[in-house]
């Protein structure tokens, strides 16, 4: 098999949590360039259609987008069970869906602060971010097992192997126990894909299914320009990611490019975690 060809995902289903999001209509759009048919699956059915059609015309590929609340085991298997009956198959796996507050927008997220942090907020964040990644990769991984082939792909951050630096959301006029911080869920449920990614990746070693992760940096968004430099300052490339940029990082860790790897955490951060 060629090079090309091991990247090559013509007819492979890929389930994509929370597909609607910024970096989950990109890994949409990834599959889909590669031959795939994504299905982007989101708490918010109208968005996760949307970015569907927009793939489909894009690429000419059949995206769909499915409604679900992935905290839900009969969710889960309901949506595994319309896929199989669409399409016959399911391939691959991405959990990507996370509760994610964005600091650096504002707002004031002074309840964001370890002392402060609500009980709600923290089992939310949790239920999402890990107990919808534990039940799709259940739900999808035992599928994969029964076929003897399957690929598991979990979405960290950076945050997955380093500390947040506060001080990189510090807003000027605040005393320091009102300074909005990075909430200690996003760490958590990151380092949590982590262990996650290791224990499957052994679980089911042996029945074909391979799952890595990856772990991404800072994306440009609508940041402010203050906090843009903050960040960057403290990446060695001097930069943010462009939105596009995991998008061969994905390709590769689904695809049979990546066939000898499983357990594997792909760190991608324009270096922040070596300095």
């Amino acid at each position: 098999m060629s090079v090309k060809q091991t990247f090559d995902l013509s007819g492979r289903v890929a389930i994509i949590t929370g597909g609607a999001g910024l970096l989950g209509v990109k890994h949409g759009e990834a599959v889909a360039e590669m031959g795939g048919i994504p299905i982007l699956v989101d708490i918010n059915e109208e968005r996760a259609c949307a970015a569907a059609e927009a793939i489909t015309a894009a690429y000419g590929t059949p995206a769909l987008g499915f409604a679900a609340n992935i905290t839900q085991l009969d969710q889960v298997e309901a949506i595994r069970q319309r896929v199989l009956d669409q399409f016959g198959r399911v391939d691959i796996l991405i959990n990507n869906a996370a509760n994610n507050p964005k600091v650096e927008a504002g707002g004031g997220l002074q309840w964001s602060r370890l002392e402060n942090f609500p009980l709600n907020v923290w089992e939310q964040d949790i239920a999402v971010g890990l107990t919808g990644a534990f039940l799709c990769s259940r739900v999808f991984g035992e599928h994969f097992a029964a076929q003897k082939a399957g690929v598991i792909l979990n979405i960290a951050s950076d945050l997955a192997v380093i500390a947040p630096d506060q001080r990189i959301y510090r807003q000027p006029g605040l005393p320091d126990d009102q300074q909005p911080v990075k909430p200690v869920t996003y760490s958590v449920v990151k380092a949590g894909l982590v262990g996650l990614t290791r224990y499957l990746a052994t679980y089911w070693a042996d029945q074909g299914v391979r799952v890595n992760a990856l772990s991404p940096g800072g994306v440009y968004t609508s940041q402010d320009d203050a906090f843009v430099q903050r960040l960057t300052n403290l990446i060695p490339m001097g930069r943010m990611a462009h939105k596009d940029e995991y998008k061969g990082v994905v390709v590769f860790l689904v695809s049979d490019a990546s066939s000898y790897m499983t357990g594997v955490n792909v760190v991608m951060d324009g270096g922040r975690t070596v300095w």
